[in-house]
């Protein structure tokens, strides 16, 4: 079976960049002024007030992957130093069309939180540029096929009580053995400060971490957990 791992990174759009009216709703639930404050702050979290940066893919089987990043000044290809990634710069609606047309490749797609996070944003941005999905990527939630998202594994699909407590990443990483995309001082909230410095590749290399460890975690659950829970509801 044809497995992908894939991962992507978001920003938000400038808060002046908003009308009245898109700002105002936006602040309507905020129960304080620090909450108000914040509000700008959140808008990498939803597709309507962001976009992708940065998406990374890799093949679990072979180990090679492609990284798309930003670029809006002419497009720019170019090799990792170890040969296994492409690194490609292009813009969102480009490099969405491409993510959409390898996906045809894979029977099966990997995640870490991806139902929460990364298949809605890749979707919707994808809807807001007028791309059609190749796959549907918000199937039947208690299954792990054609998605297996994790996160979704590893708490028995929120069913697995306190013992399944919502780790991040990095938590499942460090107590399964595998490195963490972490350990070099990167995290998700580093992304939105990163990119406003321009230090686009370095958070290009953080989204080729996330998805190598991600790989990993997935093949240490594929001969354990997983076979349990194939075309099962748990």
């Amino acid at each position: 079976m044809n497995t992908v791992v894939f991962d992507i990174e978001t920003v938000g759009v400038d808060w002046s960049s908003l009308d009245d009216a898109q700002r105002a709703y936006l602040l309507k639930n905020a129960k304080s002024e620090e909450e108000q404050r914040l509000v700008p702050e959140w808008l990498s979290l939803w597709p309507m007030t962001g976009k992708i940066v940065v998406l990374a893919m890799q093949n679990v089987e072979t180990g090679r992957g492609r990284v798309w990043y930003e670029k809006t000044d002419g497009r720019s290809e170019e090799k990792s130093e170890d040969g296994l990634f492409d690194y490609v710069g292009d813009t969102e609606c480009a490099f969405l069309d491409e993510f959409w047309k390898t996906m045809t490749r894979f029977d099966r797609f990997v995640t870490f939180n991806g139902r929460g996070f990364d298949c809605p944003w890749t979707m919707l941005r994808s809807a807001v540029h007028g791309l059609k999905p190749s796959k549907n990527l918000m199937g039947y939630r208690y299954s792990v096929r054609p998605h297996v998202d994790l996160l979704e594994v590893l708490t028995f699909f929120g069913g697995g009580g306190s013992a399944a407590r919502k780790f991040n990443l990095d938590f499942f990483c460090k107590t399964f053995g595998i490195a963490s995309p972490k350990e070099q001082g990167m995290d998700g909230y580093s992304v939105g400060p990163y990119y406003r410095e321009g230090r686009l590749a370095e958070i290009a290399h953080y989204c080729r971490r996330d998805v190598e460890a991600t790989a990993a975690l997935f093949r240490k659950i594929e001969a354990t957990l997983l076979p349990l829970m194939d075309n099962s509801r748990v």
